[in-house]
């Protein structure tokens, strides 16, 4: 496939996607959906914004000696010491990129910069050189490219292509753009400036006006060849373009897209419920390619048709998404290897033995409960216990809950606090609030419950309930999540969980300027 051909995909959802409120994520939970993206054969992997927190850093740095198969990536503003922090994070990698950026529509350098269009040109070549002296990859973004004056735009990409950057990429920020209006700016763009052919120009669109995606595709079709997106269209505020609807757009219209891309499809499913386990971001049912209804056909017609012809109301194979029928035939009576080798097909692998004993342990009291175990169990079954394994200063011990008709609940929990047990019981408007009431009394968090979301993992009464808490205090928001078949005490691990995070040192903190 020539360069010409080749659409890179560059996916964001460790950097770009953590930006969500509350979708924060640890570095084991980042590794693993690294790994996932490098399974799906994802060109370019932005881990992180290394600067932004010794967090962010230490995860950019793991994944970036782990992956093999797909270029590192790392943010930084176009200072010095964004640059030499991300080179520092990516020193190991087998294929590295540094992705610099600044500012160039003219609110943004009055207001945020306060600088003059000349000095912007000058840090940006500064910081494009100083990229180039650690890695031959080098991405230029002109932030909120969208509201930029095209001459300067011009000048500044020009500048930053003569000083190496291989990539350019024109961010629409604030999801300003309507397609016809983005794909006129990257034609301009192409045509105009004179050492365009020497890079390869890049979009990443936001989602404001619901037009990520139709900008991404628009620019594909004049001239752009890679495209930044997140899983899920996870991102801040609306979210980004999302990877599985670019992908399988090119893919299923190759009549109007003249590239391709080397994706392996069939993992696009998993990943997005990856994805959604870990950051506790449901995907609704009725969302593109991953939403449980993507492929269901409920009118008369439309199932007269597709047992006629499939081809007459779908477009797409399922099963190229990675849609299929993933019961896994194991249950209370299977062994260590026949889990361990199940858990390797869904590329979750454990550092140690005793994380292996201790999921396999988890696994085993769930095969009690369940007489089938789905994919989707084993995912949350394995966030679940690396979230626990973090810092846990709070852990259930055990919990009774009375709910009767016409009584007011009551909720008696006991709790592992720092190495000591605590019990607590408080009345409340039902046995999830009691629960909560209860847990209270004893962490006196100060925590502001902001989300209380509960879904179904899979199929049937005895389906296990996965239940997402958000947690904000002092502008800091968390994450918890717990899954078990009762959704009581799911809920509870939940809370514990959000608590858990809330209480360690792990915030993370965002530079001024987001692409």
């Amino acid at each position: 496939m020539s360069v010409s051909d080749h659409l890179v995909i560059f996916d964001t959802t460790l950097r770009d996607g953590e930006q969500s409120p509350g979708a924060s994520m640890t570095k084991a939970e980042k590794l693993r959906i690294a790994k996932t993206l490098e399974k799906m054969k994802v060109d370019v992997i932005e881990a992180g914004f290394a600067i932004a927190s010794q967090g962010d850093f230490e995860s950019v740095k793991a994944i970036a000696e782990s992956i093999k198969d797909s270029r590192i990536c790392s943010l930084a503003r176009a200072l010095d010491k964004d640059i030499d922090r991300a080179a520092e994070a990516l020193k190991n990698a087998n294929a590295s990129r540094i992705h610099t950026f600044i500012a160039t529509s003219p609110i943004h350098m009055q207001y945020k910069l306060q600088m003059q269009p000349d000095d912007v040109v000058e840090q940006a070549v500064k910081a494009v050189k100083r990229a180039r002296n650690y890695t031959d990859d080098v991405e230029f973004s002109c932030e909120d490219a969208g509201r930029s004056e095209l001459d300067f735009l011009c000048r500044i990409i020009e500048a930053a292509i003569d000083a190496g950057a291989t990539t350019i990429n024109i961010p629409d920020t604030v999801g300003y753009a309507i397609p016809r209006q983005f794909g006129i700016l990257i034609n301009d763009l192409i045509k105009n400036i004179p050492n365009a052919d020497k890079a390869i120009f890049s979009v990443h669109c936001h989602n404001d006006l619901g037009l990520a995606v139709g900008n991404s595709l628009e620019a594909v079709l004049n001239g752009a060849r890679q495209i930044e997106c997140t899983i899920n269209g996870l991102g801040e505020r609306a979210g980004n373009a999302s990877l599985e609807e670019v992908v399988m757009a090119v893919k299923t219209r190759q009549d109007l897209f003249n590239v391709n891309t080397q994706l392996d499809t069939t993992q696009i499913v998993p990943a997005s419920r990856l994805v959604s386990t870990i950051t506790g971001f449901p995907v609704q049912p009725n969302k593109a390619i991953v939403g449980a209804n993507a492929f269901a056909h409920e009118s008369g017609i439309h199932q007269d048709g597709i047992l006629k012809k499939r081809e007459t109301y779908e477009i797409m194979l399922a099963q190229d998404v990675g849609w299929h029928n993933n019961s896994l035939v194991l249950g209370k009576h299977s062994g260590r290897n026949a889990f361990k080798t199940r858990l390797q097909d869904l590329g979750i692998t454990f550092d140690t033995e005793t994380e292996l004993n201790e999921a396999f342990t988890r696994f085993k009291d769930l095969a009690d409960k369940k007489h089938e175990i789905f994919d989707e169990d084993l995912q949350a079954l394995v966030s679940e216990s690396r979230s626990q394994a973090d810092e846990e200063h709070y852990r259930l011990v055990c919990m009774q809950v009375t709910s009767e008709t016409g009584v007011t609940p009551e909720a008696v929990v006991t709790l592992m606090v720092d190495g000591n047990e605590v019990k607590a019981t408080a009345k409340g408007s039902g046995p999830v609030d009691a629960t909560y009431k209860a847990i209270e009394s004893v962490v006196n968090s100060g925590a502001a419950l902001q989300l209380y979301s509960v879904n179904s993992i899979t199929s049937g009464t005895d389906s296990q309930g996965e239940v997402t808490v958000r947690l904000e205090k002092d502008t800091r928001i968390v994450n918890g999540m717990g899954a078990d078949t009762d959704i009581v005490i799911a809920s509870a691990k939940a809370y514990i969980s959000a608590l858990n995070l809330m209480t360690s040192d792990s915030n993370r903190q965002h530079p001024q300027g987001d692409v």
